[in-house]
């Protein structure tokens, strides 16, 4: 008899892509996921035309593999839930599966941190879930390079995803928005208007606004 589902389990979790942002920066993450707020700029629009395909949710079938574009996924494990760009089921066929590979779709270029790479293990995790079988690697597709990169889920990439999806999910579930502090990629973040990282990082201290007032 399959189990009765949880709602108080499904309540608590949070968006998959949720462990992207808070790695690039959880600041971000929260004023996403916490605080509701959203900018769109050229790159965020870039990013929703490419994934345009990706989530129309029109499969494909060809012999010996199976192709679900937008399927929902999610993980009690992990406590994330979200959608899957692609999932190519290699080896499918009558009566089998397949062996799941996630395809998560990027614009720009391979980045120095590893959010996309968390983004697409996390996915993983919840394919093994759902569906009993071990899922080792998958693929990320740049919109600026038109190729594929590998991803190998090892023990490594499975640890920072855990952990991210922990830390994330407590920062979301607590309400807490952590204090702003510039990095580099701020000047690519599409909200760095409603962060205000530059004046709320060092903002004006009291002694200084009262001076000013008196002197005036």
């Amino acid at each position: 008899m399959a189990a009765t589902p949880d709602p108080a389990a499904e309540d608590a979790l949070i968006p998959l892509s949720a462990l992207q942002h808070h790695l690039f920066c959880p600041r971000q993450c929260a004023l996403i996921h916490v605080e509701q707020i959203w900018a769109e700029d050229r790159a965020t629009a870039e990013g929703r035309l490419l994934h345009e395909r990706p989530d129309d949710g029109r499969g494909e079938t060809r012999p010996g593999l199976r192709v679900a574009r937008g399927i929902a996924i999610r993980s009690f494990a992990l406590g994330v839930s979200g959608k899957a760009d692609v999932v190519e089921f290699h080896g499918a066929g009558p009566g089998r599966i397949g062996r799941p590979f996630p395809v998560e779709y990027k614009r720009g270029r391979p980045k120095a941190h590893r959010a996309d790479e968390v983004q697409l293990c996390a996915q993983a995790i919840c394919l093994e879930e759902m569906f009993g079988i071990t899922v080792p690697e998958g693929a990320l597709f740049y919109g600026a390079t038109r190729r594929r990169c590998p991803v190998s889920f090892d023990d490594g990439l499975r640890e920072l995803t855990a952990r991210v999806a922990a830390q994330a999910r407590t920062m979301i579930q607590a309400g807490r928005t952590p204090p702003p502090l510039r990095i580099p990629g701020c000047r690519r973040c599409s909200l760095q208007d409603a962060c205000r990282p530059d004046r709320l990082q060092k903002p004006p201290s009291v002694a200084r606004w009262l001076a000013r007032q008196l002197a005036a």
